[in-house]
């Protein structure tokens, strides 16, 4: 499994290859596109939208808003009282607008994305297009909720993660997990897989060996359950040509199930604590 070919089902219907690293347990997606925004100007790109059109967009956001409480519990956790945190892609910002609400926490986003950022500020939040507001050590908890594996330069990334956390911050990141059942199960229909806008695939491994490297201790690894049925639902559509709602159903409950047996979930969330400097 060193190369993989996998297409765009959801904007270009262009095929890509991952490329396997067997070091560090990670694909990378080949080649990277000279213009990737282009490949995230569609109104299939739910995360850069508030999209109620169909009931699978209705489904969506109606987990969306289940999970923003489950993610702010992750972070409480770890840190709870008078925190800054910094959310990067932080798409139309309703988990900002969640963390403002419910803890009071004084939060900042970044979001590349001009059509999520106005979308934001409709909602009365201001998100940054980039880090030159920020000083070093600004922040307490920053947290990339699917957004790591969209970033071209990995290493750049998380030296500048590294940059603007406290010492002993916490840095929580959620990634799909290739080694899931699902992932097995769809092979190179597998949802999550989302190429070129995902250019990282990522393992437990994968997440352990680079982060530590950077200075982070592992703290915990927690399942995304949600994301299993989403996934799946979609990938019945790119294998089939169309949404077989309760067969995907089925295929993410089983793949839970595996989670369980296995501890390989769909998608896991990575809770890190910054240790040192190590770059």
């Amino acid at each position: 499994m060193n190369i993989l070919k996998v297409k765009d089902y959801s904007v270009s219907e262009e095929e890509f290859q991952l490329i396997y690293n067997p070091e560090l347990q990670l694909f990378k997606t080949s080649p990277t596109p000279e213009n990737l925004a282009k490949y995230y100007e569609s109104q299939e790109y739910i995360s850069h939208t508030d999209s109620k059109k169909t009931w699978f967009d209705k489904l969506y956001q109606y987990v969306k808003i289940i999970n923003l409480r489950s993610k702010i519990n992750v972070i409480s956790d770890y840190k709870n009282e008078n925190i800054r945190l910094l959310d990067i892609g932080a798409g139309t910002a309703d988990f900002i607008l969640a963390c403002k609400k419910i803890k009071k926490w004084n939060v900042d986003g970044i979001e590349p994305n001009e059509k999520a950022r106005k979308l934001a500020m409709q909602k009365g939040i201001n998100l940054f297009e980039n880090y030159d507001s920020f000083e070093e050590n600004s922040f307490d908890v920053i947290t990339l909720w699917h957004v790591l594996e969209h970033i071209p330069d990995l290493e750049k990334q998380i030296n500048l993660i590294n940059l603007l956390l406290k010492e002993n911050g916490i840095l929580i990141i959620a990634v799909p997990n290739f080694n899931s059942w699902d992932a097995k199960h769809y092979k190179n229909f597998w949802a999550a897989y989302d190429v070129p806008r995902h250019l990282w695939h990522f393992s437990k491994t994968s997440i352990q060996k680079i982060f530590t490297a950077k200075g982070f201790e592992l703290l915990k690894i927690k399942p995304m359950l949600f994301d299993s049925f989403y996934v799946s639902i979609l990938s019945e559509k790119y294998k089939t040509g169309k949404k077989n709602f309760i067969k995907g159903f089925l295929n993410g409950l089983y793949s839970n199930y595996y989670g369980m047996t296995k501890n390989e979930y769909s998608s896991h969330i990575y809770i890190l604590k910054k240790c040192k400097k190590s770059f």
